[in-house]
């Protein structure tokens, strides 16, 4: 498999080399360089911003219908395209080639719905209280040029959903992907481009991220910041938004509890949640990490569920056989080591994995841990990793409390079989996307988002549509 030269994006072309540098891009599942990334200075950073400006002109005088045949026309060319761009994904994320494809099939029906609601931007008609009124209208309109900023872990995924939403309203964008993951988005620009796009209503750069963040966001022509991130960057990015009155979506990061009902099917449950749980070796937002199981399901199912995690086949994405690949790169294994020393530290009990794994690439254990106290980093923080942890619970009043206690409200799962109850956990857990008895709660046409300090606002849905829209009223006259 060929690496594609990175490259930047910016007013029409495609730059190998930038005034803010360069930095190498590396196979996580090896360590093996893959191609060296041109970093955007502020000459680059300018010029893009200026391309957005001018390309939102254009982009935005293009009719809803005119749109929509454009941008279907690009989710078709992801199809079409998925084989050959789900091995680059693969090669700089890590993930199993079997998931990356799966994303970017996804990424292609992100794309389609946007499409389609982008024709049902409808406003409203309003009846006038006093004579001389002769209509009222509401209607919505493209916010701007966009600064969009993803990280890594679905460098497919991530950026059409903000691409999506933002061209099918009207806007034109400036993306910036992570600098670890940046052929991926290269190739759906390119899609995008080829579909017919105009050039200078899509740029994207790389560069240092606070540097690129700063100056996109504080820039005049920029009218909406959208960010996919941790709460910690989220929050920075939200506060430079506000400094200059600018539109923000964040959708940042969760530590999603898990409740296992007295009267689920334990196994059934265990086969779900060893495949949700590791699938991109826990680094996803949205990952089950906090199990909750009844009493007397849950030394069975802490057993069970170790002895799948320590059969999982750990390797390189690009091997068939491979069930999880390696971590993004070696700050996550540190990071996984810190989690587990701290919750081992406090008394937790660990039942499997726990360590690096002795090999070339960033490959640590599938971890799970036991009753491990409130008051550990696992329990407080999320791991973004492959870390899980088993709690027993007496009552479900108990349970649903330690699901709802911490400050992130982005995904929560659980699992029975009496109707009365998935109807009282869809009410009383706390996040913005509740799955009762699957985990499957990412789907194009549903609004992804979440509570507390887990985000603002949606993406995907026609509500992720709507974020990039302004509401204005318009209210005519009799003349004379």
């Amino acid at each position: 498999m060929i690496y594609p030269a990175p490259a930047l994006h910016i007013a029409g072309r495609w730059l190998t080399q930038a005034s803010g540098g360069e930095r190498y891009v590396y196979n996580p599942a090896d360590e093996t360089p893959l191609g060296v990334l041109p970093l955007a200075g502020a000459a680059e950073l300018q010029a893009a911003a200026e391309a957005a400006q001018r390309g939102f002109s254009v982009w935005r005088a293009r009719n809803a219908h005119d749109r929509y045949t454009v941008l279907r026309a690009a989710a078709e060319l992801l199809r079409v395209r998925a084989e050959a761009i789900a091995p680059v994904l693969t090669l700089e994320q890590g993930k199993p080639l079997a998931e990356a494809l799966r994303e970017v099939r996804l990424s292609a029906d992100i794309l389609d719905f946007q499409a389609e609601e982008g024709k049902r931007l409808y406003g409203r008609t309003v009846a006038p209280r006093v004579d001389g009124i002769l209509s009222q209208t509401v209607t919505r309109e493209p916010v701007g040029p966009v600064a969009a900023f993803t990280p890594w872990n679905f460098p497919a995924n991530l950026p059409i959903r903000k691409l999506g939403s933002a061209l099918a309203a009207g806007c034109s964008v400036v993306i910036k992907p992570d600098e670890q993951t940046p052929a991926t988005c290269m190739l759906i620009v390119q899609a995008l481009l080829d579909a017919g796009v105009p050039a200078e209503a899509l740029n994207m750069v790389c560069g240092d991220p606070a540097e690129v963040s700063a100056t996109l966001i504080a820039h005049p022509a920029i009218a909406k910041v959208s960010i996919t991130g941790s709460v910690a960057v989220g929050k920075l990015l939200g506060e430079q938004a506000a400094r200059h009155v600018k539109r923000f979506t964040g959708e940042l990061g969760g530590h999603a509890p898990v409740i296992v009902c007295d009267d689920a099917d334990p196994a059934f449950v265990l086969k779900a949640s060893l495949a949700a749980k590791y699938r991109n070796a826990g680094q996803v937002c949205a990952s089950p990490i906090r199990f909750y199981v009844a009493r007397r399901h849950y030394a069975e199912f802490a057993a069970q569920f170790a002895r799948g995690a320590q059969a999982l086949r750990l390797g390189p994405g690009m091997d068939p056989q491979t069930q999880m690949g390696p971590l993004a790169h070696a700050r996550r294994i540190d990071d996984m080591e810190r989690f587990v020393d701290d919750a081992i530290d406090q008394g937790a009990k660990l039942l499997c994995g726990g360590r690096r794994v002795d090999r070339r690439g960033f490959y640590f254990e599938p971890t799970v841990f036991a009753e491990a106290p409130a008051t550990s980093r696992l329990m407080q923080q999320e791991p973004f990793g492959p870390i899980a942890v088993i709690q027993p619970y007496d009552t479900l009043d108990e349970a649903i409390t330690a699901a709802n206690a911490l400050p992130y409200g982005l995904a929560a799962y659980a699992w029975t079989r009496d109707l009365a109850t998935a109807h009282r956990l869809g009410r009383e857990l706390e996040a913005g996307m509740v799955g009762i008895n699957h985990y499957g709660v990412s789907q194009a046409e549903m609004p992804f988002g979440g509570w507390k300090e887990s985000g603002v606002g949606q993406e995907m849905g026609s509500e992720g549509l709507l974020a990039y829209t302004e509401v204005k009223t318009i209210t005519v006259g009799v003349p004379g």
